[in-house]
């Protein structure tokens, strides 16, 4: 069953890995929806500045510096950019702690899902406080077709 993306008129908000990233932003590219729904306000997107710098770097191995500048530029400039600065560390992922600055985003900004298919994140699968819902980026691109 895929959920509604707005609860009382808000809209959802996601934490999106840098994985998913790299897989939604080229045009022409089979979940570029994810992309053109974020271009289109149906979803806020949660970061800190720890993913922004995350999100460069990984774009501009993947593609080059321009790509990396362009993409942050319009992402930093979209009003349904939510930032955030979390002040407190779960640490509830032990097998990459790396991937903790997604899960500390998604806690502090009340995200309705982070989109990874990073099997590190089945770890919050044994937490039910903070309760933290993964969605991998096929189940959030049905998610992001139905808005």
């Amino acid at each position: 069953m895929v959920e509604p993306a707005r609860k009382n008129s808000v809209l959802m908000k996601i934490v999106l890995d840098t994985n998913c990233l790299v897989n939604v932003i080229m045009p022409g590219s089979f979940n570029n929806d994810i992309w053109q729904a974020f271009r289109a306000s149906k979803y806020i997107l949660c970061v800190t500045n720890e993913i922004l710098f995350e999100y460069h770097e990984i774009l501009t191995k993947r593609y080059n510096n321009l790509i990396a500048n362009t993409i942050l530029k319009e992402m930093i400039e979209t009003p349904n950019l939510e930032r955030v600065n979390p002040t407190f560390r779960f640490n509830l992922i032990t097998a990459d702690p790396d991937d903790n600055k997604f899960v500390d985003c998604a806690i502090v900004a009340g995200a309705t899902y982070i989109v990874s298919n990073d099997r590190h994140f089945q770890e919050l699968e044994h937490y039910d406080f903070p309760k933290v819902d993964v969605r991998s980026l096929s189940e959030f691109l049905n998610i992001v077709r139905k808005l």
